[in-house]
């Protein structure tokens, strides 16, 4: 009879896989999903088993070494999802692998942590739980110490006194260092302790949990408005029509469209109370992880240690530990950003995507899959029911709702009847100071935050642009402190007085005189968060001022912090990117200015509108959450846009109609799917010649349904030194285009210095 074949995805990247040999030694222990040290070559590298079976083709098979780990990491279904995204945004079977299991589970050894741990000897146990009603009876082994307890306690010294009392305190034992910690002594007592018997010192797995020391009070399900109920019996209906028999594709799917502020949270966490009563588990996504504190505070308070946390800012060994978590079911709900579609929950019943139009939501590097369309893709799989919430939906999932694809449900009012903002739209083209200059605030905006401080309300305003300043000019000849690596300007940061750019994250010392022409006059021009921090600090001198971007978010919990000191009243002002201007809730926050509401219109996008419409409407929605009716402040040079206008009135039906039918004339996304390839070199003549000659093999090969463009530079042209060229296919169909794509940008004959990448479903056109 002959051995059971295992085929093998090595962690090389060769986007197949490899027949081995089970020795009858592992038959049991090699199934689907397992780690494997397996022989390659002339090296060991690990292995992950995609399949079984009888026989090969191939004769001279090597064998399988070892397999790694008691239990598979990954099941069919995981699979089967793993072979759709690989199959569909066209990336390497063992790319898709690493990406679905996170490098602490890849490479646990790196991960695992074990720590010296106490407890008493099961002599000092034994008479522990006798001298208590209700404590332990336990057999003594013979070289235990077995001195009266009177008699040990005469013979020890304080502080030994002090661990033994700690320790039977806590009948299981403690490790070491949080005994110390607690006692505020070395380890020498409890080392002698060991020595003479009365305690055993051992090595033991520490598990780490992110959630350990937060204290959250338990909340109970609110009283919902008639349409939370509403959208809540929608998703019910469906999590229950999914339980019983699979839907068809699509309807397991429901669209909620609930206005900022609208309750959708509570929503979420009634349906989920539900899955959990049928013994299913949930997966919760959020866009940005600065979301992720006041996410898993209000989830924490509802459903206690059975939630789990996966995002990146965690350490690599909480991370392990919350995987494996979930993996063995002591939790079943996670909470995560876009890689936490992933999770192990077993037995799913529901998926939600918090802010499903967020971009970051997409993958930049490959594979470079949607969490959103992965997470319908894993509902179909498991038969689980998958929630896009939004208050301003993407146009393709909102196109999806609208010709029936998926179920649609609306929360059109705040909690409790509470009022929209007003907003307000200043032209700036007509605010400038005694000089002619044109300011940074507006006269508007100004008198707004005075008012608030006030009345002790807060203000949160918002900028898309770190930095004090988006470049250096020189006024006598023009010279731009540029990036030499890239096709942009340097920002300069005034904190560290340094010029740095944003794309390759290069600096330079600012330089004492241009350039260009050796003049002194440098001057900075356009704004950034740190310049309006700065004038703030001179404009309202007692006020406290906060920021919060990506250069003083680095540090591990900075994220919490800062939130937490604007949530509890430290701060009266918040400035900040985007990752404040959605899914935050601050009921004292009655003020939201937008400094420069422009700057995403100015790209070059079709989904430009969209995108400033989106941002507007949800960075509009941090204000008047509370008792008090909030103010939005639009500050912006093309006050007429379309896009500001609609976010304006509030008009997200208005603008979805008009921006559909622009859509629909030029046939870009949601009628076609958009694949972008991309052509690179350090040579800009190889790259684009390159790309040239690809596009006219790609429109030999391509189908009569298929749109080809011509090659030409990126918006973003160069970037750490590379040229950039790029080439759109569009077709209703993506299958009819993404697999000829692949085959053909594969099968083409490059130089070994030009590299390309294919962008299925791209978000990001720069």
């Amino acid at each position: 009879m002959s051995s059971a074949i295992a085929r093998i995805v090595v962690d090389v990247a060769l986007d197949r896989e490899f027949d081995y040999r089970i020795p009858g030694a592992l038959v049991e222990s090699v199934r689907v999903g397992s780690r494997v040290l397996v022989p390659f070559g002339w090296r060991r590298t690990t292995g992950y088993v995609v399949g079984l079976a009888d026989r090969s083709e191939r004769a001279d098979l090597k064998s399988v070494i070892e397999a790694l780990g008691s239990r598979p990491v990954f099941d069919a279904r995981a699979l089967s999802l793993a072979k759709w995204i690989a199959d569909y945004y066209c990336a390497p079977i063992e790319q898709v692998i690493k990406t679905i299991l996170p490098s602490p589970v890849r490479h646990p050894k790196a991960a695992f942590k074990s720590r010296m741990f106490v407890r008493l000897t099961e002599g000092l146990r034994e008479e522990n739980g006798q001298n208590r009603p209700d404590g332990p009876a336990q057999a003594t082994p013979p070289t235990v110490n077995r001195e009266p307890m009177s008699h040990v306690q005469t013979s020890l010294s304080p502080k030994q006194q002090a661990v033994v009392a700690f320790l039977r305190a806590r009948d299981s034992g403690v490790f070491l260092h949080e005994l110390t910690r607690a006692l505020k002594i070395t380890v020498a007592p409890a080392r002698s302790l060991a020595r003479k018997g009365f305690v055993a010192i051992e090595d033991k797995a520490q598990e780490r949990n992110p959630l350990a020391d937060r204290r959250v009070l338990p909340t109970e399900p609110l009283t919902l408005m008639p349409e939370q109920a509403e959208a809540l019996k929608t998703i019910v209906a469906c999590v229950d029509r999914l339980g019983q028999d699979p839907a068809p594709a699509g309807r397991g799917v429901v669209l909620l469209h609930g206005v900022t502020g609208s309750g959708k949270t509570e929503v979420y966490l009634q349906a989920i109370a539900h899955v959990l009563r049928q013994g299913c588990g949930a997966i919760v996504l959020v866009p940005e992880i600065s979301l992720t504190p006041q996410t898993v505070e209000r989830f924490q308070g509802r459903f206690g240690d059975r939630i789990a946390v996966l995002h990146s800012h965690l350490s690599r060994g909480a991370r392990h530990d919350e995987w494996h978590r979930v993996l063995e079911g002591k939790a079943s709900i996670v909470i995560g950003a876009r890689s936490a579609v992933f999770a192990p929950v077993r037995n799913p019943g529901l998926i939600v995507v918090d802010e499903e139009h967020e971009t970051s939501y997409k993958q930049e590097e490959a594979p470079r899959y949607n969490a959103r369309d992965v997470a319908v893709m894993r509902g179909r799989a498991e038969r689980c029911a998958v929630v896009l919430g939004s208050a301003t939906p993407s146009l393709e999932s909102w196109h999806n709702a609208r010709i029936g694809k998926y179920a649609l449900t609306a929360l059109p009012r705040r909690v409790d009847d509470r009022r929209m903002p007003v907003m307000r739209v200043v032209d700036m083209r007509m605010e400038k100071d005694g000089e002619g200059r044109h300011s940074v605030f507006s006269r508007a905006l100004i008198e707004a935050i005075r008012n608030r401080l006030d009345r002790a309300e807060q203000t949160i305003l918002f900028l898309n642009r770190r930095g004090f300043a988006t470049s250096m000019i020189c006024p006598r000849c023009g010279f731009v402190a540029k990036c030499d690596q890239c096709s942009v300007s340097y920002t300069y940061h005034r904190t560290e007085e340094r010029l740095r750019c944003h794309i390759c994250a290069g600096s330079r010392v600012v330089p004492p005189r241009c350039p260009g022409c050796q003049d002194l006059a440098f001057k900075f021009a356009g704004i950034g968060t740190q310049r309006v921090e700065s004038i703030l600090g001179k404009l309202f001198p007692h006020a406290r001022v906060q920021r919060m971007d990506a250069d003083v978010t680095t540090r591990k919990d900075s994220h919490e912090r800062i939130l937490g000191d604007f949530r509890v009243g430290k701060t009266d002002i918040l400035v900040g990117t985007q990752m404040i201007a959605k899914g935050l809730h601050f009921p004292n926050v009655t003020l939201v200015g937008v400094i420069y509401a422009d700057l995403s219109l100015h790209i070059a996008d079709f989904r430009a509108g969209e995108r400033t419409f989106q941002l507007l409407a949800q960075v509009a929605g941090r204000a008047g959450r509370g008792d008090v009716p909030g103010e939005v402040i639009v500050q912006t040079y093309t006050p007429f846009n379309q896009a500001i206008q609609a976010a304006r009135r509030l008009d997200y039906t208005g603008f979805c109609d008009q921006e559909l039918e622009f859509r629909r004339e030029l046939n870009y996304p949601p009628f076609t799917h958009l694949v972008c390839v991309t052509v690179k070199g350090r040579s800009s003549e190889r790259a684009s010649y390159c790309a040239a000659a690809l596009v006219r093999r790609l429109r030999q090969r391509a189908a009569r349904q298929v749109m080809i463009s011509d090659a030409g530079p990126a918006p973003l042209a160069r970037a750490k030194g590379i040229y950039r060229f790029q080439i759109m296919a569009r077709s209703a169909s993506v299958k009819a285009m993404s697999r000829p794509v692949r085959e053909t940008v594969e099968g083409f004959e490059f130089p070994k210095d030009i590299t390309w990448t294919i962008d299925v479903d791209a978000i990001s056109l720069l």
